[in-house]
């Protein structure tokens, strides 16, 4: 399964302490500055591919391809993505064709059937939720540092594989 995530400065707030009776701040820069995660895991091993960049078009969609054809050569990949114009535009199918890599698009609006999407959130929340962003290459960092940090068994259990209603088991 294939899925991308927007790391930006502003950070995603789950929860914030702070005195009774005082307003707590939330130091936000004003800066546009983002970072694309792209990740793909596999769902027999847990096993996951990582990467960050500065933008997310079909040029850095066909990189990554290529980079998971690399990392599972000689399997049969068959890759689960969402209906993402970079990963249904012509020169992406193309590109995947290319790489033998099989393309099942999932049904618009069902983020809850990427399990990449599930460990992104987790991610998201754990590693970057609730605390000031002071450089954002830091935070993309942090991020898919804590999921290469996971066992392939936690990763297949934070991205809902090994519960008994995966869709796809």
């Amino acid at each position: 399964m294939l899925d991308e995530t927007i790391i930006t400065e502003t950070p995603p707030l789950y929860a914030c302490y702070g005195r009774v009776g005082q307003q707590v701040s939330v130091p936000i820069s004003g800066s546009r500055s983002r970072r694309i995660l792209h990740g793909a895991i596999n769902v027999r091993t847990g096993a996951a591919l990582l990467q960050v960049t500065g933008r997310w078009d079909q040029v850095t969609h066909r990189e990554f391809l290529a980079l998971v054809r690399s990392r599972w050569r000689g399997w049969r990949i068959v890759l689960f993505e969402d209906r993402a114009g970079q990963h249904t535009a012509p020169a992406s199918r193309a590109r995947a064709a290319a790489l033998g890599i099989e393309v099942r698009l999932l049904p618009r609006a069902t983020p809850e059937l990427n399990a990449m999407d599930h460990l992104w959130r987790h991610a998201k929340r754990v590693a970057l939720g609730s605390r000031p962003t002071e450089d954002i290459e830091q935070s993309a960092q942090d991020a898919c540092g804590y999921i290469r940090a996971m066992s392939p068994r936690d990763r297949l259990r934070q991205a809902g594989i090994l519960s008994g209603s995966f869709w796809l088991a």
